[in-house]
């Protein structure tokens, strides 16, 4: 009872902060870990010790799962030499340097527990980084690195602080760090990939999506286990299955598989991530307490906790410079056809947070190792320090470095382009399939949902603040279902349909709903964004095409006011200055005034927008 009591309360204490932070627009994870200090310190507040086991075994492999299957296999693979060099050599380089820190600073301690306290610092968190990079919208590029960082480096730091733990019984020849290293991270990734075929291999013949629900929720746990049974590293294993699966899943999994799979994972990730936090801040009493009783004097005891959280942070600034100029050379961002400035670099140095991970590889250290409670405020100082002083800067330096966040209406281009090269797909195997006569104009309805779809995400580039078609359509028909859905809880009421009948329905009704309400979400965002001034990439015919033209007729569409009509968002053809209305508005008057003069380029007439778009290859640049 004791224990169901504490969990509750924990996670009752998770949603409140939580809940306070989206209130005040203030930071949950440093919130929480405030909320956790000062909960150490009060006395019916029970004494929580952070167990090695339990968030190794407990908390890592979900958490790093999660993460996994949300993070891009392809942009891992684009930033693999980054994220190599941060996760293995960052780590090796931190490990060294705060390993001769520490032995010179604390005298008479071993260098095996030197390097010990090491390979606990050295590894940043996955989770701080993140929560706190996307909140205030970090570019995308640095996000993926620290993401991929942050996914391998716990392995590299668990197989150093394993080697030094036994260093501190026998001696260990510095070929078998690396020969130990090699077996774990061959290991951990064959054993990802033996979960990945497995795993893969059952879910092409499930339908059920609670079935693949439970099989998801025990693959991080039985790939880390299973890993670590062989000696192979259960970090990697974990990584290696998460992200084929999730890469894999459009292909493997059924979509209502996938939805389950999404919502399931976010909200085990929401309330373990803020556990973390927590936790985190109720080790303060205990680790302060006993690192006091040390013999060392309490200055010099904040000396060496504060040098060594310099050193951590200073070492992981220089490595990244070092790494960008001698070694990665970034080409040219793919998106945008530049390369990352100095600022992308200082950033991703700058945000090296570190999270429980790190304290709670510190416990592992044998209780008789010398100075071992300096030790554990080391590891809790670097932990609440990088959070707090590099958490909470992290946001004024972006603004100070002018580094730029992810552009929503950049992306709503990106989107719709993406929607019409889907959708010219769609129809293309619907006039294969519709060979024959259509009497009750199955095709034509087809096709005029695909239509819906696409304007919609057109309509959301558009720089307008009045209401677009879609946007009516979502606000009535949000009302209509909410009249469905009071009529069916009425019916329900009556007892006179099944119960699972109701719930199908409602369900029905709920989908539909969720898919307007994300479509809102999107055009939010959007909405008060300021439109992109250009957008790379393209054909030919757009880099060809003339950059302004002077319009025949600024702000209106000629065609539309000749026949009384409406129009959505306006477009200038580059060729003649035509100016006509879109293919959201009634009569799509730009598209027909390629087809009968075949200019092929127009650009959004909308004030302050200046991306175009290829009728012939059908591409925005």
């Amino acid at each position: 009872m004791h224990l169901v009591v504490t969990l509750v309360a924990i996670v009752a204490a998770v949603l409140a902060t939580t809940a306070l932070c989206n209130r005040f627009d203030l930071s949950s994870p440093l919130a929480l870990i405030v909320v956790g200090v000062i909960g150490s310190y009060l006395t019916f507040i029970p004494e929580i010790e952070l167990h090695p086991e339990v968030v190794l075994l407990g908390l890592l492999p979900p958490l790093l799962y999660s993460a996994a299957l949300q993070s891009s296999l392809v942009d891992f693979n684009a930033n693999r030499r980054s994220i190599l060099l941060l996760s293995v050599g960052l780590v090796a380089f931190t490990t060294s340097g705060i390993a001769v820190l520490v032995h010179w600073l604390i005298p008479g301690i071993p260098w095996a527990a030197a390097f010990a306290i090491g390979a606990v610092v050295s590894p940043p968190d996955a989770i701080a980084a993140t929560a706190i990079g996307r909140r205030i919208g970090l570019p995308r590029r640095v996000v993926t690195i620290l993401e991929g960082e942050s996914l391998f480096n716990d392995a590299t730091a668990l197989v150093g602080l394993n080697t030094a733990l036994v260093a501190l019984k026998s001696s260990v020849a510095w070929y078998l760090v690396v020969r130990d290293f090699g077996l774990a991270a061959g290991g951990g990734v064959l054993i990802g990939l033996v979960f990945f075929f497995g795993i893969g291999l059952v879910r092409k013949h499930v339908t059920d999506p609670v079935f693949d629900s439970g099989l998801s929720f025990i693959t991080p746990f039985a790939a880390y286990i299973t890993a670590e049974e062989i000696n192979a590293s259960g970090v990697i294993a974990v990584v290696v299955a998460g992200l084929l699966l999730g890469h894999k899943a459009p292909i493997i999994q059924s979509a209502q598989a996938r939805i389950a799979e999404r919502m399931n994972w976010s909200s085990i990730a929401f309330l373990l991530e803020g556990s973390v936090f927590l936790l985190i801040g109720l080790q303060a009493r205990t680790i302060i307490a006993d690192a006091a009783d040390d013999s060392l004097s309490g200055g010099r005891i904040a000396l060496i906790c504060g040098l060594t959280l310099l050193s951590v942070i200073m070492l992981r600034l220089v490595w990244v410079f070092i790494a960008r100029y001698l070694i990665v050379r970034p080409g040219p961002d793919g998106q945008t056809g530049m390369r990352p400035p100095w600022t992308y670099t200082f950033l991703l140095g700058w945000a090296g947070m570190r999270g429980v991970v790190t304290l709670a590889a510190a416990f592992a250290i044998p209780t008789d190792t010398k100075h071992r409670e300096v030790l554990l405020l080391i590891a809790f100082t670097v932990t609440a320090g990088t959070l707090f002083l590099q958490g909470m800067s992290l946001p004024w330096v972006a603004r100070r470095l002018r580094v730029p966040s992810p552009d929503p209406t950049a992306d709503a281009l990106a989107r719709a382009n993406l929607l019409h090269q889907a959708a010219s797909a769609g129809l293309t195997r619907l006039e294969e399939v519709f060979t024959h006569e259509d009497p009750h104009e199955v095709g034509e309805t087809l096709r005029e949902r695909v239509r819906r779809r696409g304007d919609a995400a057109w309509e959301q580039v558009g720089n307008s603040d009045e209401l677009t078609p879609s946007e009516i359509y979502s606000k009535k028909r949000r009302m209509m279902i909410e009249a469905e859905r009071a009529r069916v809880l009425e019916i329900r009421s009556t007892g006179t349909v099944p119960h699972e009948v109701v719930e199908e329905v409602l369900a029905m009704l709920d989908v539909e709903e969720s898919m307007l309400e994300y479509s809102d979400r999107e055009v939010d965002k959007v909405r008060p964004a300021q439109a992109p001034t250009s957008y790379e990439g393209g054909c030919e015919d757009l880099q060809l095409a003339r950059p302004a033209v002077e319009p025949e007729t600024a702000g209106q569409c000629d065609d539309c006011l000749a026949v009384g009509s409406p129009w959505v968002h306006l477009r200038l053809c580059l060729v003649c200055g035509k100016v006509a209305c879109c293919d959201s508005s009634p009569l799509k008057h730009a598209t027909a005034h390629f087809h009968d003069s075949g200019h092929e380029v127009m650009r959004s007439a909308e004030p302050g927008e200046y991306w175009r778009w290829c009728f012939v290859h059908e591409l925005t640049g």
